[in-house]
């Protein structure tokens, strides 16, 4: 019975993910990589865990760091300035989050809800699930042991740090919830820089576009709503021959809201929402390690 069940997800996974790259087919547009350089970014392999981390670097002529003992998100927060957010009014707190992430370990709650859980729980059961990659937590036990916290650094051969890695897996099944790359782009509608967070899948990569804002006392949002293809937003890419077919998939949106709570630690309200419902919450507890 065990193997028939195995058998039968992975079937509905293999339907599920042609359904998804037939969705990129139909709704994506092809673009040569050169005329979309604020959109690239790493592409997995047959099947993602931290596999990413060292095909990129072998790929890339890049220098990987696991376990960093240094280096954060975002190396430098300055580097987000723009016209309309300045980072020094952004509290001192969240700041050395992101740029030390590394010196920080997080405690996770998480939130499904009902009807978006169980189109979520399809997707994780069959598809995160075959290739280690994005498997959200599905109720409240799946982050009650925590989550591991990982920053990798891929350094350029000068050591300019070109990707940050980000690897979180879910203590008590040791799932890869997020295998990421941070860095920092500028979109074309933008008028400045935005946080680029990239998710290797199977031949292609899930991106998302945050832009930030400032929130009332210092705290900081990330938000990945914006007017259409160019600007902040969820990008699903996906290699087609020598270019790529992107799908801006525009009623998906993520949010961070991190501010400093009364007892000076740093909490992250980190929303999915799809077609306007709620589809997930993570909230974040996030303390030095």
């Amino acid at each position: 019975m065990r193997r028939v069940s195995a058998g039968a997800v992975a079937v509905v996974g293999s339907i599920g993910a042609g359904f998804i790259y037939t969705l990129i087919w139909l709704f994506g547009r092809r673009h040569a990589p050169n005329d979309i350089v604020w959109l690239r970014g790493p592409l997995g392999g047959e099947t993602i865990g931290e596999r990413p981390y060292e095909e990129t670097a072998a790929a890339e002529g890049l220098t990987l760091v696991r376990h960093a003992r240094k280096g954060g998100l975002i190396p430098s927060f300055e580097t987000l300035a723009r016209p309309d957010f300045d980072p020094a009014r952004v509290h001192p707190k969240i700041r050395d989050f992101y740029e030390r992430t590394h010196a920080f370990r997080l405690d996770t709650w998480a939130t499904t809800y009902f009807p978006a859980r169980l189109a979520l729980w399809a997707m994780v059961t069959t598809i995160s699930r075959r290739v280690d990659q994005l498997n959200f937590p599905l109720d409240g036990l799946d982050t009650a042991h925590g989550m591991t916290s990982e920053v990798a650094l891929l350094c350029e051969p000068d050591g300019t740090i070109r990707y940050t890695g980000w690897f979180r897996k879910l203590v008590r099944t040791g799932r890869a919830i997020y295998t990421g790359f941070y860095m920092t782009t500028k979109p074309p509608l933008v008028d400045g820089p935005c946080v680029k967070v990239v998710f290797p899948m199977p031949n292609g990569n899930a991106t998302v576009i945050l832009k930030p804002t400032h929130e009332a006392d210092g705290g900081l949002r990330l938000e990945s709503v914006g007017r259409g293809f160019g600007d902040a937003g969820f990008y699903r890419v996906q290699r087609s021959g020598t270019s790529v077919r992107v799908w801006h998939i525009a009623t998906l949106h993520e949010r961070f809201q991190l501010y400093v709570d009364p007892e000076g630690l740093v909490r992250c309200e980190h929303d999915v929402r799809f077609l306007g419902l709620p589809v997930l919450t993570l909230h974040y507890r996030i303390a030095p390690a």
